[in-house]
């Protein structure tokens, strides 16, 4: 009995961890998470929307004012096509290919930094100029976040915030 009972206290001790990084959106008052899109988003096809200044992202009640991904599918504000001058880049790739793995296997913790500069696991990104208004509530020392690759601009990923829901376009500075 003695084993049995102390192969389930070795198990809660060693499970504590997983339900506590499972909790984390919640900590700092951002309510449950969002789970990572299974892809990222399509190519956009049909008329581009045209680039606006100060745009409003609040689809649906409820929704921020920010580009986001609805029900894990819609990307929300990724309908400029591939012309947005937003997102023009003299020298796309100039720091190389990210190479540390897209999509939502791949969650990375933010280790520091803020929209011009930030880091994880050893890679270094920089925020679209464009989209620094949208990341303003990021938690640039402990937010997960997934990088997926942009079909539309050159040069560019898609950075989505696991505790938001949101996303900014980024751009890769290297390891």
């Amino acid at each position: 009995m003695k084993k049995y009972i102390g192969f389930l206290v070795a198990l809660l001790v060693f499970s504590l961890p997983a339900f506590a990084q499972r909790s984390r959106g919640g900590e700092h008052g951002g309510g449950v998470a969002h789970p990572p899109p299974a892809k990222g988003p399509a190519p956009y096809r049909g008329q581009p929307r045209p680039a606006e200044e100060k745009r409003n992202y609040s689809d649906k009640a409820g929704h921020p004012n920010a580009p986001h991904v609805d029900e894990g599918k819609k990307w929300v504000g990724h309908d400029t096509g591939r012309d947005d001058p937003h997102y023009h880049l003299d020298h796309p790739w100039e720091h190389g290919h990210f190479t540390g793995g897209f999509g939502p296997h791949h969650i990375w913790h933010l280790a520091g930094g803020g929209p011009d500069r930030f880091w994880f696991g050893g890679f270094y990104f920089s925020v679209a100029p464009y989209d620094v208004g949208f990341c303003g509530d990021w938690l640039w020392t402990s937010d997960e976040i997934v990088i997926y690759e942009d079909p539309d601009h050159i040069g560019w990923y898609l950075a989505y915030n696991v505790r938001l829901g949101t996303y900014v376009h980024v751009t890769f500075l290297g390891m």
